[in-house]
Formats: C-alpha cells, sequence, structure tokens
C-alpha cells in the first residue's frame, strides 16, 4: 500500500500543478511580449522540467509497480485504466505539448500557444480522471 500512496501523492501534486499551469500560467503566455517571449519559454521549460520530471516519473514507475504488483483487494481493472490514463499523459506531453514549446521557443507564435492550451486540456483531463479514480480505490479499500 505504500507505493500506492506514493503514487497518490505524485499524481494529486501533478493534479495541482496541471491545473495553475492549464489555467493561469499557459494563459499568461500571449502576455510576455514577443521580444522577451525567447528566453522566457526557456526559462520556463528549464524550470518546469526540474518540478515536473520527479514528480512524473516517480508517478510513471510506481504506477507501473502498481500495475504489475497490485496490492491486495485492489481490482487490476482499474489498475489498468490507471496505467492508460499515465501513457495518454506521457504520449500527449511528448506528441502534442512538446512540439508546441519547440515552436514557442523560436518565439511566440499564436497558433503554437493556441494549440499548446487548447490540446492540455486532455493531460489535464486525465491526471484529474486518475486523481478520482485514485481517491475512489482508496476509499474501497478502506471501506
Amino acid at each position: 500500500m505504500t507505493i500506492f500512496l506514493i503514487h497518490g501523492a505524485a499524481t494529486w501534486m501533478m493534479i495541482g500543478l496541471i491545473w495553475f499551469v492549464q489555467v493561469v500560467h499557459y494563459p499568461m503566455f500571449a502576455r510576455v511580449g514577443r521580444a522577451g517571449f525567447p528566453a522566457y519559454e526557456q526559462i520556463h521549460q528549464q524550470r518546469t522540467t526540474w518540478v515536473v520530471l520527479p514528480a512524473m516519473t516517480i508517478e510513471l514507475g510506481t504506477g507501473l509497480w502498481l500495475l504489475i504488483q497490485p496490492p491486495e483487494g485492489m481490482p487490476g481493472a482499474w489498475l489498468l485504466i490507471n496505467a492508460a490514463g499515465l501513457a495518454g499523459i506521457w504520449g500527449s506531453t511528448f506528441l502534442l505539448q512538446v512540439p508546441q514549446h519547440r515552436r514557442l521557443g523560436a518565439g511566440f507564435d499564436r497558433e503554437a500557444h493556441l494549440r499548446l492550451t487548447r490540446s492540455n486540456w486532455i493531460r489535464t483531463a486525465l491526471w484529474s480522471g486518475r486523481g478520482v479514480l485514485l481517491l475512489v480505490l482508496v476509499l474501497n479499500a478502506h471501506a
């Protein structure tokens, strides 16, 4: 159950972060200004990586561990859904958001900004849904 709790903690950290990024941070990109935007985007990517990478890596590792060695009484199908959500998050990150950040690294691009903000709803929804799933699993385990 310890791995499950670590997994849940990493997930809920990412839920808070993704909602902040989606609602506050990404929309403000359009207000940075064209002249300073490439440097801003570079710093954004560097600093965000330091916050996000450890939590996402812990979340991925513990999610796979739970899939391979589910805690007693925890439905394997639910853990498979959890893992599928993780795969969707990582896939969305590298296939949708990272390419838009690369475009933005060259300078503010309205279309890239819109694609980034819109496509990030995928991760926001997946993380949020996974968080609810994990809460249900915790509540069922202690019922």
